[in-house]
């Protein structure tokens, strides 16, 4: 159609021409061909310029205008560029979108060339590993980061595995870090903030080993009696009966570590928390006198100061949890000390004090109380029939209520341990 239109158009001038020719003068007819030729070639020179002029700074909103033949052409490329603008918006709304969600991932992201030179990194990579957007760009990676491990893993090129890094910024911090090659010369290097599951792995081999640990001496005791026994069949009886005790001290020894095992297991697993109205002064009543029955008349335990208020919370959790800071009271109390129980206010919080005048406890104990098997003395703590776990449970019964848990304690002079509950379970 466009050639057609522009044959029709010289077609006319050419007959126009010859008409002229005709009816005048053959001089009058070359003449009007060739001034509309010249009109023709300055048109298009005026729209070739206009191209020309708008190919300089191309806009869709700048396309020239014209007439005919032109305009067809104008037409057609207003078009085409409006069609690559849209392209090129959807392109860049795409790339937007995909650098909005890099740079939201938890996961860092940097982009390496083919020289393990960065071109771009995501902020949680920033956090990782310690990189500056704007300043690191253009650098080695290695120069940067100048772990060994890191070192060997680009210098291996195995990138089927992630490697494990350990830094130290800001502080300790576990990452495990993998290259995924893309294309032809670039590389993803993707690292991961694994420091908690680190610290899960650990806490779940000592707990493995801690509890081995725990079961082995009294299967020892009780496998060693027995074999003696199945040895020597004529044993005395006062030397069996001996024997028989042992390992009925040991089989109990085992069936708590089991039981508290159990209860830990039941607290961690979430189950709801069945609550109910706890009458305190009725609860530090029984504390007392399971205190009693367990000192055996060598302490002085009271009651001090209670409050007649009650807690909105599970009663048999809250007298376990309670309960195992009073015992632990007596267990390490010497004989002729003094245990003092009470229910007070400080300030806004409602709180459950164990103050006693035991051994105490040295400062760099305290803060890890309540770990898995930890004992401040092992060999006492066992005396005592403990089995490590009692102010684990503690924490977690206490965290289901809400409640934190202060220790005040000087080795040689006593403790004190404090049970803060929230203002909104506390009823007058």
């Amino acid at each position: 159609m466009f050639w057609l239109r522009s044959i029709i158009l010289y077609f006319f001038i050419a007959v126009i021409a010859f008409a002229i020719s005709a009816f005048t003068d053959i001089l009058w007819g070359f003449v009007f061909a060739l001034v509309m030729l010249s009109i023709t070639i300055c048109y298009h020179l005026i729209n070739l310029n206009r191209l020309n002029q708008w190919l300089k700074h191309p806009d869709v909103d700048t396309v020239p205008g014209s007439m005919m033949l032109w305009q067809d052409v104008f037409d057609q490329l207003y078009e085409q560029v409006r069609s690559q603008k849209k392209s090129k918006d959807r392109l860049a709304n795409t790339l937007d979108r995909f650098l909005s969600a890099a740079e939201a991932l938890p996961d860092g992201v940097v982009i390496l060339d083919e020289y393990d030179r960065i071109e771009w990194c995501n902020p949680a990579s920033q956090i990782h590993l310690g990189l500056n957007r704007k300043t690191d760009s253009g650098q080695q990676i290695t120069n940067l980061l100048r772990h060994p491990a890191l070192r060997e893993y680009l210098k291996e090129q195995d990138f089927s595995h992630p490697v494990t890094l350990r830094t130290m910024r800001p502080q300790e911090q576990v990452l495990s870090v993998q290259m995924i090659p893309f294309d032809s010369t670039r590389k993803l290097l993707l690292s991961r903030d694994i420091t908690q599951l680190d610290r899960v792995q650990t806490v779940h081999r000592d707990f493995v080993a801690n509890v081995s640990h725990e079961l082995r001496t009294p299967l020892t005791v009780v496998g060693g009696f027995i074999e003696t026994m199945i040895d020597m069949p004529h044993i005395d009886a006062p030397t069996r009966e001996q024997h028989m005790q042992l390992m009925y001290e040991q089989t109990q020894r085992m069936q708590r570590l089991v039981d508290d095992l159990l209860t830990l297991s039941k607290l961690e697993n979430g189950q709801q928390l069945k609550e109910e109205e706890v009458d305190i002064p009725q609860l530090l009543q029984l504390l007392r006198i399971e205190a009693e029955g367990l000192s055996q008349g060598r302490h002085s335990i009271s009651i001090e100061s209670i409050a007649r208020q009650r807690l909105i919370g599970n009663h048999d959790e809250l007298h376990s949890a309670l309960g195992n800071l009073v015992s632990n009271a007596v267990r390490y109390t010497p004989a002729g000390g003094q245990i003092m129980l009470s229910w007070q206010m400080r300030g806004d919080e409602a709180c459950f004090v164990v103050k006693d005048t035991g051994i105490g406890i040295a400062p760099e104990h305290v803060p890890r109380l309540t770990e898995r098997f930890y004992r401040v003395d092992r060999g006492r703590s066992r005396n005592t029939g403990g089995t490590g776990l009692g102010l684990a449970i503690v924490k977690h019964i206490l965290h289901r209520h809400q409640a934190v848990m202060a220790v005040e304690s000087r080795l040689g002079e006593g403790s004190e341990f404090a049970v803060k509950f929230p203002t909104q379970r506390v009823l007058e």
